[in-house]
């Protein structure tokens, strides 16, 4: 069984960005497939998963950051941003950010 934790930012990002039914869409995907996306290098296994937004066009997309802990069965939804904000976040930030989680 898989259950999602939600870092304070994701929250707050993904109200912004996505519909209840776009949210829940993408926890599905994850449920079938929590190691979706691109491992990001140097980052220590964080995830970058490319996923379209209805309505908002070929560049309207967003990067849903993501860590799975397989052992504990969770999948840490990190943060988000818009296709058209930022390419990539830098992989020792996001490296950071998953050695505190597994502290």
């Amino acid at each position: 069984m898989i259950s999602f934790v939600e870092t304070k930012p994701f929250t707050r990002l993904v109200q912004e960005h996505l519909s209840d039914e776009a949210c829940s869409a993408l926890q599905q995907a994850l449920l079938a497939d929590p190691e979706a996306g691109a491992v990001i290098p140097g980052s220590g296994g964080v995830r970058k998963l490319r996923r379209g937004v209805a309505g908002r066009g070929k560049r309207g997309g967003i990067r849903v950051i993501h860590f799975l802990r397989a052992r504990q069965g969770q999948v840490w939804m990190l943060t988000l941003y818009p296709k058209n904000v930022a390419e990539s976040i830098p992989a020792h930030i996001l490296k950071q950010i998953k050695d505190e989680i597994d502290d």
